[in-house]
């Protein structure tokens, strides 16, 4: 699949808001979504788990036109801390218990709102990224340390 691009965030906002989900854009395309110069493969979220939620969860993610399996739909329903989907229009990240973050109701109420897309804040993207301790995501965590100064001088203004 190529890059994450602004269109699926798009698509992502819309279904979810037609179901109901209370979710967040979590990892590098939050952090893009707040303005984090830089590019991904895929789109992560970070899911409140709840049984409603998680039901209307298979919905949307149908509804965008994800081939869910019997068993993938399962684990959404389950609230598996984390699926990786690549059978749909774009590679999507379903994160229900992301490293770095206690509560979603903590996350939530620190979250951003971008033009309609609730987005982690960055302090949250950071620490989820530190977490996870992945090579990858320590090579980005200086780039996205220094955007937070930038974007925390930007927000003030």
């Amino acid at each position: 699949m190529g890059a994450f691009e602004y269109r699926q965030a798009q698509a992502i906002r819309d279904a979810f808001q037609r179901c109901g989900i209370r979710y967040l854009f979590l990892g590098k395309s939050g952090a893009i979504l707040l303005g984090f110069p830089d590019t991904t493969q895929d789109a992560d979220i970070f899911v409140e788990k709840t049984p409603e939620n998680c039901a209307a969860l298979v919905t949307a993610l149908r509804d965008l036109g994800f081939e869910l399996t019997d068993p993938q739909a399962a684990e959404v329903l389950r609230g598996k801390d984390f699926i990786q989907l690549k059978s749909g229009p774009f590679d999507l990240d379903i994160v229900f218990a992301p490293d770095g973050i206690e509560r979603f109701a903590d996350a939530w109420r620190r979250r951003v709102d971008v033009e309609g897309f609730p987005v982690c804040h960055i302090d949250d993207i950071i620490a989820s990224k530190a977490a996870t301790n992945r090579q990858k995501d320590r090579e980005s965590l200086p780039r996205l340390r220094s955007f937070r100064e930038y974007w925390i001088r930007q927000e003030r203004r």
